[in-house]
């Protein structure tokens, strides 16, 4: 038996190196935010935010890469989130326990852990040429689906196994049908489980390049007009984190590069912000 004064002694060492990983690791954060700050922050101005880089005007801009982003976020988001939900709400309360729920459950795993350049490479041939739809943000978007899908299916899934099953019992005994149960009991329960999901899907979508390098290609220029943005998801379109690559690579242009890794740390830092509010907000167990 080991004595009290080593237990001790250990638990002494162990809450040490503890201390020692959690101050590297913010430390290390705080140092990669700094540097980017540091490099980048004299770049991010009003012009930098609302215009287009144009040789002839002298200007360097990022508008049309923010309205691709956007516009990506908004094509993927608004075809995964009910596709996800739907799927785990068939696989959580419909599906009975057995070979078919296990192979969907293993394939979902399974398409999480797929590099994303294969995503992108599938995209650009499936989507890309099978389909006709060429370098298009319609085209990076679709292949966005088939990357964050699992992550929204999962994710939802987890959030309605927390919800306890005296809440289903106690709904069809009272005489609530199955979906009614679903709709006002479940779901509402398991909302900031389904935000978490769906924000940490946006973050996926807001950092990810390799895949729309193959699929939605570079093009930074604004639309014009509402007939511009009504056309701009089939016309090629650059993302921040297309232009950063292409910035500090085929440019030479770090400043630029620096800069809109400035402008990617401020929404990576509003999407977390985002997730702890929407979580307080949605969550029916909180006490006011």
């Amino acid at each position: 038996m080991m004595s009290i004064s080593r237990r001790k002694f250990i638990d002494c060492i162990l809450r040490f190196l503890i201390y020692i990983c959690s101050t590297f690791s913010v430390l290390l954060l705080l140092g990669i935010i700094g540097y980017v700050l540091i490099r980048g922050i004299s770049a991010v101005n009003i012009t930098f935010l609302t215009s287009v880089t144009s040789v002839l005007k002298g200007t360097v801009g990022i508008a049309g890469n923010i309205v691709n982003t956007l516009l990506i976020i908004l094509i993927t988001m608004i075809i995964a989130t009910p596709i996800g939900v739907g799927s785990a709400i068939y696989l959580n309360e419909y599906a009975r326990p057995g070979r078919v729920v296990t192979a969907i459950e293993y394939a979902t795993e399974t398409l999480t852990g797929i590099p994303s350049i294969i995503f992108g490479l599938f995209g650009m041939m499936f989507f890309g040429e099978k389909l006709g739809l060429g370098y298009s943000l319609l085209t990076g978007s679709l292949t966005l689906i088939l990357m964050v899908l699992p992550l929204i299916t999962r994710n939802t899934q987890e959030a309605l196994k927390t919800v306890p099953s005296s809440y289903r019992n106690g709904a069809i005994g009272l005489g609530s049908g199955k979906w009614h149960m679903i709709r006002t009991i479940l779901l509402p329960s398991a909302m900031p489980g389904i935000i978490t999901g769906a924000i940490l899907a946006i973050g996926r979508i807001v950092g990810e390049s390799a895949a729309l390098l193959f699929t939605a290609g570079s093009a930074k220029l604004l639309p014009k007009g509402i007939s511009g943005f009504l056309a701009k998801p089939f016309q090629s379109g650059g993302t921040l984190t297309i232009q950063m690559y292409l910035s500090a690579t085929s440019e030479g242009d770090f400043e630029t590069a620096f800069g809109i890794a400035v402008v990617l740390l401020i929404i990576v830092l509003a999407i977390n912000l985002a997730t702890k509010a929407l979580t307080k907000r949605f969550d029916v167990t909180r006490k006011e």
